[in-house]
C-alpha cells in the first residue's frame, strides 16, 4: 500500500528501496516525559518527520532526569541524560513559547502542515491554548490529534495527574506483581514504566488507524488516550479469570497464575562460587508435552504420568505439592548443566541475566539491537535500537536531537518558508 500523503509540496521523491514506510507523514509532537514521546520515537523510526516542540531554555523534562548523564571528552557530564537520548531519537527539536499568543499561532501555522497533532497536557490546558482538537481540525480536517492523560478526556478522575507508578497502583498491576503475601511479599511496581510504555505503543496503533481512516475519508478524529485505560486492559489473561470467576487474584512471586510449572527455580551454585551464594534460572514449560520432556530430562518420567501433575489443569490445582518437588529436583544441578539439556529437549528456559549480560548476549548482539552513533559529544554512543525490523521499509535510524530546538530554524524555513529576518523576529521576543 501507498504511504499516506497529504501534501504533494513536501514529498521528497525517493527510490522506493530507501523509503520508509511512513515517509511524508509529519507530526506535530506537543508531548514530553515518556508515554507521548515513546509513540512518537515509533512513528519517527517508521519514517515520519516529527517536529519535538519544547519549552525554550528548558526542553523535555527528561533532558534533566540523571545521572547518568552523557559525559564530553574530559569525563565531565554534558546537560543529556540517557533518559531523554533513549527515547526521542529520529526526531527534530523545535522550541516554541505556547503560553505566549505568537508562539499558540506559530503551532497552528505548523499544523496546516502537519498529519499528526500529539500532546500530553492537562485535559483542558489545550483549549485555553485554543490548541484543542476542535480548534485545529477546524483548521486541517483530516489532522489526526493524540491526547495522552493519566486518566482520558472524560470520566471522574479526568481532570486528575497522572503517572505511571500511581496507575500501576490503581490500575491493579502492583496488587498482582510482586512475591506472594505468605513468603513476606507485598506491592512491587514493574521495573520500568509499562503503564507509559504501553499506552505509548496502543497510542501508535490508534494513530496508524486513524491516518488510514484519513487516507480513504478526508477526515481526521481524536485518539483518546489513558494510561489507567492502558494499564487495565493489559491485566490481559488476570483480568479475563476475575470476570470470569469472581475471583481476585493475588500475587504470585515468579510464578504464574494459570501454568505450572512457570517459575524462577533455585539451581546449585557453580563450583567455584562464593559460600552462601545462589543461582536461578527460569523454567516456563506451557503445554503437558513440555513438562513430559522436563521430566524425562530431570530423570523423574514418574511425575509425567501421575494424575495429579500429567495435565496442566491438575498441576494448577496440585501446585503445593508438585512446586517443593520440582525445587528440590532443580537443586541438583548447575545452572550449566540444566541449560544445556532443557533446550535440547525443547524445554522453555532461561537465565537471568543483569543488563550488562543482556548486552553483551550473542543473540541481541546479532539482532542488532544496540545501535552505534557519532555524537558530537560522545563519538562511541550506543543505544537500544528499535526492535521493528520490516524487509521493504527498514526504520530509520538517526540520533536524537542533542540541542535543545537544533532544528528550530531548520523546520520554520523549509515547513513555513520563513525569513531570517521573521525568525529573528520570534527569537527576540522569547517566542523560539
Amino acid at each position: 500500500m501507498a504511504v499516506i500523503i497529504v501534501s504533494e509540496t513536501r514529498f521528497e521523491f525517493r527510490d522506493n528501496d530507501s523509503m520508509n514506510s511512513l515517509h511524508g507523514i509529519r507530526v506535530l509532537d506537543l508531548s514530553r516525559v515518556l508515554a507521548g514521546p515513546w509513540c512518537t520515537q515509533t512513528l519517527a523510526d517508521l519514517g515520519a518527520d516529527v517536529i519535538k516542540i519544547e519549552r525554550p531554555g528548558a526542553g523535555d523534562d527528561t533532558r534533566t532526569w540523571g545521572p547518568p548523564f552523557l559525559k564530553d571528552a574530559q569525563g565531565q557530564d554534558t546537560a543529556e541524560a540517557a533518559y531523554y537520548l533513549g527515547t526521542n531519537r529520529n526526531k527534530r527539536s523545535v522550541t516554541c513559547d505556547i503560553a505566549q499568543p505568537a508562539g499558540q499561532a506559530l503551532i497552528r501555522e505548523l499544523v496546516l502542515h502537519c498529519d499528526v497533532f500529539i500532546e500530553n497536557f492537562k485535559v483542558g490546558d489545550m483549549a485555553r491554548y485554543g490548541l484543542d482538537y476542535d480548534s485545529l481540525k477546524a483548521l486541517n480536517p483530516k489532522l489526526v490529534y493524540c491526547s495522552v492523560t493519566g486518566f482520558g478526556q472524560t470520566g471522574p478522575y479526568a481532570d486528575r495527574a497522572g503517572y505511571d507508578y500511581a496507575v500501576q497502583g490503581i490500575g491493579g498491576l502492583m496488587s498482582v506483581t510482586g512475591e506472594r503475601d505468605d513468603l513476606g511479599g507485598g506491592p512491587q511496581k514493574v521495573g520500568v514504566a509499562v503503564a507509559d510504555l504501553f499506552t505509548g505503543m496502543y497510542a501508535t496503533v490508534g494513530i496508524l488507524a486513524a491516518l488510514r481512516h484519513a487516507e480513504h475519508t478526508g477526515v481526521g478524529q481524536q485518539v483518546d488516550m489513558a494510561l489507567l485505560d492502558t494499564q487495565v486492559a493489559m491485566l490481559a489473561n488476570l483480568g479475563a479469570n476475575y470476570l470470569v470467576s469472581g475471583k481476585v487474584p493475588g500475587r504470585a512471586g515468579n510464578a504464574h497464575q494459570n501454568i505450572v510449572p512457570y517459575q524462577v527455580f533455585e539451581v546449585q551454585p557453580p563450583l567455584n562460587a562464593e559460600a552462601g551464594a545462589k543461582d536461578h534460572l527460569i523454567l516456563a514449560v506451557g503445554n503437558d508435552g513440555q513438562f513430559a520432556k522436563f521430566c524425562a530430562v530431570a530423570n523423574r518420567s514418574d511425575l509425567a504420568t501421575h494424575p495429579r501433575y500429567a495435565k496442566n489443569t491438575e498441576r494448577v490445582r496440585h501446585r503445593a505439592e508438585l512446586v517443593p518437588l520440582l525445587e528440590a529436583i532443580m537443586k541438583t544441578r548447575t545452572k550449566a548443566e540444566w541449560l544445556p539439556a532443557l533446550e535440547a529437549a525443547k524445554v522453555p528456559c532461561g537465565a537471568i541475566n543483569n543488563l550488562a549480560e543482556v548486552f553483551a548476549d550473542p543473540h541481541v548482539q546479532a539482532r542488532q539491537m544496540v545501535t552505534p552513533w557519532q555524537h558530537p559529544v560522545e563519538p562511541n554512543l550506543r543505544l537500544v535500537a528499535s526492535p521493528l525490523k520490516l524487509s521493504e521499509t527498514p526504520v530509520r535510524n538517526d540520533l536524537p536531537p542533542p540541542l535543545l530546538g537544533q532544528q528550530t530554524d531548520e523546520v520554520l524555513t523549509q515547513v513555513l518558508a520563513y525569513s531570517a529576518d521573521q525568525i529573528h523576529h520570534l527569537r527576540t521576543q522569547g517566542v523560539i
